[in-house]
């Protein structure tokens, strides 16, 4: 009976030592045009705007936000979609406030899972003309310039098109309501911390287990 309490402690303790000790990663974006070739979705010329997280907290224009979907699985473009995980995700730094440039990329990632498309269509927008707004949802997994990862980073972005269009192959899609990520990331100095102390339990189950 000792030995399986000890055993079901050490297995417990694996999965808060990943989770007790993180800190949020937050970086937002705002214009860039989002285009689409009929299957995926491409945004291009976005501004990274603020990043907040692994030892910084900047506003600003501090580099640039590109993402390519997966291929559309369902619905439509033009209205309400599913796409496919895959793809790339990428933040770009231009060394404002210290960010780093080398490697150029702060964040090199790809959605993880299925990403929502959802379109709204607003009657008095457009000067009564009517307009179309899109939001796109999904999670992306990757990793940071200092070799940090992080998965199930949750990503949502605004979009308009302009002139009553849906968004489509040759009507492409406008970022002006800006986009948001954020991410759970382990703090460095807690997890070497953790890794030290699992050690040391597992050292100490073992030697339990041995008398037993």
């Amino acid at each position: 009976m000792r030995k399986l309490l000890l055993l079901t402690l050490l297995v417990l303790t694996l999965p808060i030592a990943s989770w007790a000790n993180s800190t949020p990663v937050i970086f937002t974006n705002a214009g860039g045009k989002l285009t689409t070739n009929g299957s995926t979705i491409t945004l291009n010329g976005a501004t990274l705007t603020s990043f907040s997280g692994l030892g910084f907290n900047l506003t600003g224009n501090l580099g640039t936000v590109h993402f390519t979907t997966g291929a559309l699985t369902s619905g439509s473009l033009g209205t309400t979609a599913t796409l496919a995980a895959g793809g790339t995700f990428k933040v770009n730094s231009n060394g404002t406030g210290g960010l780093p440039t080398s490697p150029p990329a702060l964040f090199v990632g790809a959605f993880s899972g299925p990403v929502s498309w959802v379109g709204t269509f607003n009657p008095a927008g457009n000067a009564g003309a009517g307009n179309w707004t899109y939001v796109l949802t999904g999670q992306v997994s990757g990793t940071f310039y200092n070799g940090v990862t992080a998965s199930g980073m949750t990503v949502q972005f605004s979009f308009d098109v302009p002139n009553s269009f849906q968004f489509g192959v040759g009507h492409g899609a406008r970022g002006d309501h800006g986009g948001t990520t954020v991410a759970s990331v382990p703090e460095p100095g807690s997890l070497a911390l953790f890794g030290t102390g699992l050690f040391a339990l597992a050292g100490f189950v073992r030697r339990k287990l041995s008398v037993l």
